[in-house]
């Protein structure tokens, strides 16, 4: 290898900022910084603008290594070989953006595990620029799990308050961790050790983020089927904890053995056999578990391993778990409601999901932001007359200063009541008709059944002690048949 073969000092300068473009959270605002740099341009002319000059630069500079015999991995020495890495897959990641992008929109809505047409292509790239055939399986691998990922996380929680900001560079981290290339070296096939606890209130937005990292998990690329090992879409596994009863949670997490129970006339399959090793368990109202499920899930936490109901057989989980409740944790672990044990090895990273009032107070736009979503969430397509339409309605009623008590999954629902009766009064003014009026009225004329009548009044105690607990207390009901009684009224009067 002679001299020539070496990064100049500023060659090594600009392969530098690349790397760490590479490297940073791509959700932070350094990450804008360093494509400035690398665009060469004094002052930023717009996210896109800039973005689309740094790609356009990094392409320049491959061509005029190129040009003095700089073509590959085995042209250049060994002590600059990791820059040249990283501008190289640089350019790869950006030569594929539109064929990776085009994949992900199709394997969406699709649990079938298709062809990856274009993999000879990103394969023939990375061979030509001297990766060996590990690496380049593995890169290609990567490089689909980071867009994946910044697919996720940047089309499915929008708003540019700073608690979003922050959020999103959350989500990046819990994904990748702090650093790429440490997740990159050492725990990119090892993050099923890392569980996630996510704290809201109920409708910001929880089971979207829990998606988000579910959906971005490293899938393995198979060359040989030109196939990766699974359907990202098949890699994340929802279930509700609070609408199972005691006596069954257990089954529908680990399975049974038939004859386990009665009822039990076959064998079942629990989310945590049905889960594959690329895949992640979210496990939505955590706080509402018992202490003995507690138990039996610290011990998948801790050891990889659970038993199905009536069975002697241990079975291993190899996926990732993901948890959420919009219960006070601090509550939680003082009252003896969750373990601390428990607490600690499901909390390897806790992520909290801002109010919608928090991030309108932030910054006004972000009802813009959301409106403009949720109508081209509905549509099917952006529509700025409707969108304006809808914005105009709710800064009237419910007013600029309401509240959003039911956060993003109110808003969603108050867009809807908008296109259909073209206005939206706020959770205040339906409720209070909502418990009290509109439970007296029903049974004045003699509209509601004993169900609805029950689910009303469990309504009512809620808004007035403010507990499912107390509740549960007051109506000798089951905590769980009270949630859900109190969900399903408080879905109606919003609907």
């Amino acid at each position: 290898m002679n001299k020539e073969n070496k990064l100049t000092p500023k060659e090594k300068e600009f392969c530098q900022n690349v790397e760490k473009a590479i490297l940073v959270n791509q959700f932070s605002d350094e990450r804008g910084a360093l494509d400035l740099k690398i665009a060469g341009l004094s002052e930023n002319k717009g996210y896109e603008e800039t973005y689309e000059a740094a790609v356009v630069e990094v392409n320049n500079q491959i061509y005029k290594l190129a040009k003095r015999g700089i073509t590959s991995l085995t042209r250049i020495s060994t002590k600059d070989r990791k820059l040249l890495q990283n501008l190289y897959l640089f350019e790869f990641f950006h030569l594929f953006l539109d064929e990776f992008d085009e994949f992900i929109l199709d394997q969406v809505d699709n649990t079938e595990n298709k062809l990856v047409e274009f993999s000879d292509n990103a394969f023939n790239y990375l061979h030509d620029k001297g990766f060996s055939t590990d690496e380049s399986r593995h890169f290609f691998s990567l490089s689909f799990q980071i867009r994946r990922a910044f697919y996720f996380i940047d089309r499915n929680l929008v708003g540019i308050s700073d608690s979003m900001k922050q959020f999103r560079r959350n989500l990046w981290d819990n994904v990748f961790t702090c650093d790429l290339d440490l997740y990159n070296d050492y725990l990119w096939n090892r993050m099923e050790d890392f569980s996630t606890l996510i704290l809201g209130d109920t409708g910001t937005g929880k089971g979207t983020a829990a998606k988000a990292i579910g959906m971005s998990g490293y899938i393995p690329f198979d060359e040989r089927k030109q196939k990766f090992k699974e359907n990202f879409n098949n890699s994340f596994i929802s279930i509700n904890l609070s609408q199972y009863s005691e006596s069954l949670i257990e089954s529908e997490l680990f399975g049974h053995k038939k004859g386990a129970f009665t009822g039990a006339v076959g064998d079942h399959q629990g989310v945590f056999e049905t889960c594959s090793s690329y895949g992640s368990i979210f496990l939505d109202e955590i706080g509402d578990v018992s202490k003995p499920v507690q138990i039996k899930l610290l011990k998948v936490l801790e050891e990889r391993v659970y038993t199905p109901v009536g069975s002697h057989t241990e079975k291993r989980f190899k996926g990732r778990i993901i948890a959420a409740t919009n219960k006070n944790i601090d509550s939680l672990l003082s009252k003896g409601h969750m373990r601390d044990d428990f607490f600690y090895r499901l909390s390897s990273d806790i992520i909290e999901v801002p109010k919608l009032s928090q991030r309108i107070r932030e910054n006004s736009s972000e009802l813009t932001d959301m409106v403009n979503f949720t109508v081209h969430k509905i549509v099917g397509k952006n529509s700025k007359d409707l969108s304006k339409q809808v914005k105009s309605s709710l800064l009237k009623t419910p007013g600029k200063n309401y509240n959003w008590p039911g956060n993003v999954r109110e808003l969603a629902q108050a867009v809807r009541r908008i296109l259909l009766k073209k206005s939206y009064e706020g959770r205040g003014t339906v409720h209070s008709e909502g418990s009290n009026s509109m439970l007296s009225r029903k049974m004045d004329s003699g509209e509601i059944d004993a169900l609805n009548l029950t689910k009303g009044y469990c309504f009512m105690l809620y808004e007035r002690y403010g507990t499912y607990g107390e509740v549960a207390r007051r109506t000798q009901l089951d905590r769980r048949t009270v949630k859900k009684y109190i969900d399903d009224w408080d879905n109606e009067t919003l609907t």
